[in-house]
C-alpha cells in the first residue's frame, strides 16, 4: 500500500483508514483456512489483516506485531467486523502464517496492491517494472550436495521492489515458456516494463502493447538482425536524418570519469514495425570510462514502443 499507519495509531495522509482496511479484509477473504478446526480462536482473514496493518507501519518481528495490534484494539474494533476483545499472541500468528499457501497469499496481495496503484496513479503517469530472472542456489555447507538449483523470473516495480509475480521456472524449461503468465492486462495496464535481451521478442511486444503497458527491450545476440540493423544506423546515420535526439551526462567517482551519450531516433520505426509490433523509436546508448591509464567504450543499443511525443 502507498501509506503507513503512524505508531501513534493515527492515519496518515492520503490512508483512507476504513475503506483502505476493510478492502485488505475483504482481499484476504478469498484465502483458504486450512487450519483444523479445532482451536480457531481468530479467522484467517482477520490475522492475517492484523499483519499487513502491522508491518505496514513498520513491525519486523512476531512479538511486535502483536505489541501493535493490542495496543490499536479500540480503533481495530470500530474499523473491523468481528474484533473480539482479546488479540492473538505472537505464537498464534507464526501457526497462522503456517497454515497458509505462500502462493496463495502472494497472489491475492498482488492483486490489491495493483488495485491500489492503479487507484493512486496520476493521470498520464506510467510505472517502470522490471522482468529479471536469477537462479537460485543453496549457500550452506549442511545443504545436501545432490540439492538442485532453482531458477525464478519475476515481475517487480523499480521503485518500491514490490513483486507483482514471479513463477519457478522448471528444469526442462526457460524463462520464456513462463513468462506469458505475466504479460496480463492486470500486470501491465499503464507500466513500462523492461527485461534481458532473452526476452526481446516479437510475440513479447506483441502481448505487452495488448495488455496496455509499454515496452524497453535491449537487442543483442538473440536478436542479431535487429541489433546490426540499430548498430549500423547509430554508426552512420544516413544524410537525410531528420530526427536525431542526443542527450549527455558525466559523473566521476572511485578515480573515473563515467560519460553516457545517448541518441534517440524514429526513423527506423517504419522499417521495424513490420515485425517489432508497436515500436515507437529506437535509441543507442553510448558508456565511456576514463581511468588513469586507459578507457573503455561500449555501445547498447535498444527500442521501445514509447513515444517521444506526450500522449
Amino acid at each position: 500500500m502507498e501509506t503507513i499507519i503512524q505508531q501513534d495509531g493515527k492515519v496518515l495522509e492520503g490512508w483512507e483508514s476504513e475503506k483502505d482496511v476493510l478492502s485488505m479484509y475483504t482481499a484476504v477473504q478469498q484465502l483458504s483456512d486450512c487450519r483444523r478446526r479445532q482451536g480457531r480462536r481468530y479467522p484467517l482473514a482477520l490475522v492475517l489483516t492484523y499483519i499487513l496493518l502491522a508491518k505496514a507501519a513498520g513491525e519486523t518481528t512476531l512479538l511486535a506485531i502483536a505489541e501493535w495490534i493490542r495496543l490499536r484494539g479500540d480503533w481495530l474494533q470500530k474499523v473491523l467486523p468481528g474484533v473480539r476483545g482479546t488479540f492473538p499472541c505472537a505464537a498464534t500468528y507464526s501457526n497462522v502464517l503456517r497454515a497458509v499457501d505462500p502462493e496463495q497469499v502472494n497472489e491475492v496481495l498482488m492483486s490489491l496492491v495493483t488495485r491500489a496503484r492503479a487507484q493512486n496513479r496520476r493521470l498520464g503517469e506510467q510505472q517502470h517494472v522490471a522482468l529479471d530472472g536469477k537462479t537460485l542456489r543453496g549457500t550452506q555447507q549442511h545443504l545436501p550436495e545432490d540439492q538442485k538449483k532453482m531458477h525464478q523470473v519475476a515481475l517487480y516495480e523499480t521503485q518500491t521492489g514490490v513483486v507483482l509475480k514471479e513463477q519457478i521456472v522448471g528444469d526442462k524449461e526457460n524463462e520464456l515458456s513462463r513468462i506469458q503468465e505475466m504479460l496480463t492486462q492486470q500486470l501491465l495496464k499503464g507500466r513500462i516494463v523492461s527485461a534481458d535481451a532473452l526476452h526481446t521478442q516479437r510475440a513479447f511486444c506483441l502481448a505487452t502493447i495488448l495488455a496496455g503497458g509499454d515496452y524497453l527491450l535491449v537487442a543483442k545476440g538473440n536478436q542479431a538482425s535487429l541489433h546490426e540493423d540499430l548498430r549500423l544506423f547509430f554508426t552512420e546515420p544516413p544524410l537525410d536524418c531528420q530526427d536525431w535526439r542526443p542527450a549527455s551526462q558525466s559523473n566521476t567517482g572511485h578515480g573515473r570519469l563515467e560519460q553516457r551519450l545517448l541518441i534517440a531516433s524514429t526513423e527506423l520505426n517504419d522499417f521495424l514495425a513490420q515485425e517489432w509490433h508497436g515500436v515507437g523509436q529506437v535509441f543507442g546508448l553510448r558508456r565511456r570510462v576514463h581511468k588513469p591509464l586507459y578507457c573503455t567504450q561500449e555501445w547498447i543499443y535498444a527500442i521501445t514502443s514509447l513515444s517521444p511525443r506526450p500522449r
